[in-house]
C-alpha cells in the first residue's frame, strides 16, 4: 500500500512566499530561492515545507541544459535564445551552474552585465547557485531552483554550466534536453572532446559559424561522423548538429525548433516522462548519500577520531579498509 503524505503546515511568513511564488512576483521568488541556498537549519527545514507546498505547481517548464568550453559564446548564446523566446511569448528562467564559482565568479555569477538585454526583461530571470564548495551542493540547490521557477510560470528554463569537470553529468542529469555548445574549429580537435560528453549531448551546436563558415561546416561533418560512432541515451532521437551565430542571431529559431521536436519526439515514446521519473530517483538516493556522509562526520566520535586516523593511515600505520571499519563501527553504537 503506497504511503500516504500530508505536506506540513506552512507559518505565515512562508505561506506569503509561496503565494508570491504562484503568484509570478519576481521577490518571493528570489527571497525562495535564498531560503533553499540557506545552510541553516532551521532554514533547510523550512525550504523543505515550501517546495512541498509548491511542489503541485511544478514540471510544466522545458529544462534545458546548455554546455559548452569557456569562451565557446555560451552567454551571448543564452541571452539570444532567451530574447527570441521572449518574442515567442515566453517566460524564461536562466539558472548558472558553476563548481568554481566561489573561486572566479564563474560565466554568470552575479554578473548580468554578461546578459544585459536579457537582464532587464521582466519576462525573464537570471540566477546563479552557489557551489558552497561542492557539485554536488550546486547541482542539489540547482534543481530545488528550478522547481520554484516553475511553480514561478517560467515556460523554459535554461541551466547552463561552464564546461569542465563533471559538471555536465549534473546539469544532463536535471534536464529534459542537453546542448553541447562547440567552436567551429572543433573538428580539428575531435580527439580532446570527452566522448562521456558527447555521448550525454541530445543537440550539439557549432557557435560562431560566421567568423569562418567553411571551418564549421568541416566540423559539422566531422562532429556528425563522431557521433555515429557513439552510443546515445535514447534509441528513438539522433543527436543533431546545427551551426549558428549567437552574436548575429541567426539560427536561433532552427536550434529551437529542433528542442521543440525532441519534446514531441520524446513524449511520442514516452521517454520524456520516464526521463523525469528516473531523475528524481537519482535525485532522492543523491540525498541520502549526501545526509549519510554529513551525519557520519557529525557522529561525536567520529569527530573525535577522524583526524587522528586520518594520520594514521597518512603514515601507513593503519589501513585505508580497517580505519574506515572502526569509523563506521561508531553508527552502529547506541
Amino acid at each position: 500500500m503506497p504511503m500516504s503524505h500530508t505536506p506540513a503546515e506552512l507559518d505565515t511568513v512562508d505561506q506569503h512566499l509561496v503565494d508570491g511564488v504562484i503568484a509570478r512576483q519576481l521577490r518571493p521568488l528570489a527571497k525562495t530561492i535564498t531560503l533553499i541556498e540557506s545552510l541553516r537549519p532551521d532554514h533547510r527545514a523550512r525550504a523543505r515545507r515550501v517546495l512541498e507546498a509548491l511542489l503541485p505547481h511544478t514540471g510544466g517548464a522545458m529544462r534545458v541544459g546548455i554546455s559548452g568550453v569557456p569562451g565557446v559564446g555560451k552567454s551571448t548564446f543564452i541571452e539570444a535564445l532567451g530574447l527570441y523566446l521572449i518574442e515567442q511569448g515566453l517566460r524564461v528562467a536562466v539558472l548558472a551552474v558553476d563548481p568554481s564559482s566561489s573561486v572566479t565568479g564563474g560565466s554568470i555569477l552575479g554578473d548580468k552585465t554578461r546578459m544585459e538585454m536579457l537582464s532587464q526583461r521582466t519576462e525573464a530571470f537570471i540566477r546563479p547557485s552557489p557551489a558552497a564548495g561542492s557539485l554536488g551542493g550546486v547541482a542539489g540547490k540547482t534543481r530545488e531552483t528550478l522547481l520554484v521557477c516553475e511553480a514561478a510560470g517560467f515556460d523554459v528554463v535554461i541551466v547552463e554550466t561552464v564546461g569542465v569537470g563533471q559538471s555536465e553529468t549534473a546539469v544532463a542529469g536535471m534536464t529534459d534536453i542537453f546542448c553541447l555548445l562547440q567552436l567551429p574549429n572543433a573538428g580539428d580537435d575531435l580527439q580532446a572532446i570527452k566522448k562521456g560528453i558527447m555521448e550525454l549531448a541530445d543537440l550539439i551546436v557549432i557557435n560562431k559559424a560566421d567568423i569562418d563558415p567553411r571551418q564549421a561546416a568541416v566540423a559539422k561533418s566531422q562532429i556528425k561522423t563522431a557521433l555515429g560512432m557513439l552510443r546515445h541515451t535514447s534509441p528513438n532521437w539522433v543527436p543533431p548538429v546545427l551551426t549558428l551565430s549567437a552574436l548575429k542571431k541567426e539560427g536561433i529559431a532552427q536550434f529551437w525548433d529542433e528542442i521543440l521536436r525532441y519534446r514531441d519526439t520524446m513524449r511520442g515514446s514516452g521517454e520524456f516522462d520516464e526521463k523525469r521519473r528516473h531523475q528524481a530517483e537519482a535525485w532522492m538516493w543523491e540525498l541520502i548519500d549526501s545526509g549519510l556522509r554529513q551525519g557520519f562526520r557529525e557522529h561525536p566520535r567520529v569527530r573525535a577520531e577522524l583526524a587522528g586516523l586520518q594520520a594514521a593511515v597518512a603514515r601507513g600505520d593503519t589501513t585505508p579498509a580497517a580505519a574506515a571499519h572502526r569509523l563506521l563501527h561508531h553508527l552502529n553504537e547506541h
